[in-house]
């Protein structure tokens, strides 16, 4: 009886193992498909996470030059999610934004811009996709943000704005486009009617003053600026210097919170009277935003091996999660708002991670192994389970 009774136990647990199984599948009806770029091999990846378990459904080559880096930096769909576009950093001597069929990832279109064009965005009617000249390996002087016709693949605008921007948001309205130059402690609001600078807000701490227009053309370099890169050890929270890396507006586009990856924290800038309203503690050099629809949560990441939740309206963080590798980089939010996703680079050999946060839960429910360097990230599509 006894080896009988330990065999019935035994399938007692192997079922309930499948049932469990079973329920994290069920927990979600329809799968979600984010893609991610991977800079240091040219690739970009398609992952399909269903509910329970995340992986890589296609990748394929992105760029122009086989005997060299392209180095993809960001992605960003339309809204009507028929295209997507990428945007690569390197090239002789410009970077390049491409129009990729979101359908079979046909290369449509591409238009030259700047010295490594970095974050994009596109207006809410999809008519026109702003990139930040992010101006890596050029000469520290300021740079702009470049404003493409989507339709025809056309630069219709250069505007100057400061040194290294990036972080590139528009707001929900559509009518202001915001960056942030990491070089100059600014944050820059962009009239899309214009097509000019309208406003510029300095975010140093004890020095914080907006004005009118451009900013003047920048005279110096913080000192504390150029501890802000990768591998360097942050200052602690509450260093004067904000060096901001991310300009993301609120879901009702009322205020703009800005990564400010020095002195480790977020800034809140009320969007009508121009001044910093708040700053939120946020770990060891934040570096990317994402907001959820519903304007109650904020997604980020930053220099330490974890990633955050915050509550939007008190500022707490609700969690810090571990990620599997180091230096994450980008992160999206599913249309629903119950997933972000966030990419990892990884170091050295080490290929890239996508990584999938439950905003209910607040835990890291999946991940999927990506090419080398992941960077930007986007969200697809929520797609039917067949």
């Amino acid at each position: 009886m006894k080896p009988r009774r330990a065999f019935t136990f035994a399938g007692l647990a192997l079922l309930a193992s499948l049932a469990g199984m079973g329920a994290a599948r069920q927990g979600s009806a329809q799968d979600y498909m984010v893609h991610v770029v991977c800079e240091a091999v040219d690739k970009i990846a398609v992952v399909r996470f269903d509910g329970a378990a995340a992986h890589v459904e296609r990748e394929f080559d992105t760029g122009a030059m086989p005997s060299d880096v392209d180095g993809p930096h960001s992605i960003a769909f339309s809204p009507d999610r028929r295209f997507y576009y990428v945007s690569l950093g390197h090239g002789r001597p410009s970077g390049s934004v491409w129009k990729y069929d979101a359908g079979d990832h046909r290369v449509l279109g591409r238009v030259a811009l700047g010295m490594f064009p970095a974050t994009l965005d596109l207006t809410p009617d999809g008519s026109f996709l702003y990139a930040v000249n992010f101006n890596l390996h050029g000469d520290m002087a300021p740079s702009s943000v470049s404003v493409v016709a989507t339709e025809s693949m056309l630069e219709v605008k250069r505007i100057a704005t400061c040194t290294m921007p990036h972080g590139s948001r528009i707001n929900p309205a559509g009518t202001r486009h915001y960056s942030a130059c990491m070089m100059d402690d600014l944050l820059v609001e962009i009239d899309t009617e214009t097509l000019r600078v309208s406003r510029h807000l300095r975010l140093t701490r004890g020095r914080e003053q907006g004005a009118a227009g451009p900013p003047p053309i920048a005279r110096e370099v913080h000192a504390g600026h150029r501890a802000a890169g990768k591998g360097a050890e942050p200052p602690a929270p509450g260093h004067d210097v904000c060096s901001p890396t991310w300009a993301q507006p609120s879901a009702s586009g009322a205020a703009i919170f800005v990564a400010c990856n020095n002195s480790s924290e977020v800034v809140q800038v009320d969007a009508a009277s121009w001044k910093v309203t708040r700053r939120i503690p946020a770990g060891p050099g934040v570096y990317n935003l994402a907001v959820t629809r519903d304007g109650k949560l904020l997604a980020t990441n930053k220099r330490g091996q974890s990633v955050s939740v915050l509550d939007a309206a008190s500022g707490r963080e609700l969690a810090r999660l571990p990620t599997l590798r180091n230096v994450p980089h980008g992160v999206t939010v599913s249309s629903d708002d119950r997933y972000a996703f966030f990419s990892v680079e990884g170091v050295g050999a080490e290929p890239g991670t996508v990584e999938v946060v439950d905003l209910k839960s607040l835990r890291t429910v999946a991940r999927a192994d990506v090419p080398a360097q992941a960077a930007g990230i986007a969200f697809f599509r929520v797609a039917p389970r067949p």
